[in-house]
């Protein structure tokens, strides 16, 4: 007895195209997938671009959009975390690094757009990020994307703080 494969449900290619950008969006654009470290691809890949991004926007602004950066990094990044997640059966992902760039974005938040203070910043957030001080071990057991997100938010917070503690005991310009 032969049998023929069936044909997918009508349905399927809607569902897959629906989730896509949940992938795009978690993996920031593929940047996910490269290795080693995603977390620091993903980062790296925030800084330059914010970097980008704030040649386009007037000064007096940027802080503001850093400000809405992060925040919709958050808002559209815990629906897409938790749906990749979900679809691949892994707590937290490490192609997922939409939580990176939430992260890194806070931390770059009220900082001048200048290759020093992005260095200072990108490193302090990794280091946050890699140690997770406390509490920040504690927001990774939330459950699903926000527990994938929600300490790398922290590890932001904290980057931010000292990032701006620097900033106002030595500028950094140039």
């Amino acid at each position: 007895m032969t049998t023929t494969a069936e044909p997918a449900p009508a349905g399927r290619k809607q569902r897959d195209r629906a989730g896509a950008w949940a992938w795009i969006t978690a993996t920031f654009l593929g940047t996910g997938f490269l290795k080693p470290g995603p977390g620091s691809w993903g980062s790296a890949a925030t800084v330059l671009v914010w970097w980008g991004l704030s040649h386009l926007i007037p000064l007096q602004r940027q802080t503001g959009a850093a400000i809405v950066f992060a925040l919709a990094a958050i808002l559209v990044g815990i629906p897409a975390a938790t749906r990749v997640a979900r679809q691949t059966g892994i707590k937290d992902p490490q192609f997922v690094v939409i939580d990176e760039v939430a992260g890194q974005m806070i931390t770059l938040i009220a900082a001048p757009v200048a290759w020093k203070s992005l260095l200072i910043g990108f490193i302090l957030f990794r280091g946050f990020d890699i140690v997770k001080p406390p509490p920040l071990r504690r927001l990774e057991r939330i459950p699903e994307g926000a527990g994938i997100v929600l300490d790398d938010v922290g590890a932001g917070l904290y980057g931010l703080a000292v990032l701006q503690l620097l900033l106002h005991l030595a500028p950094l310009h140039g």
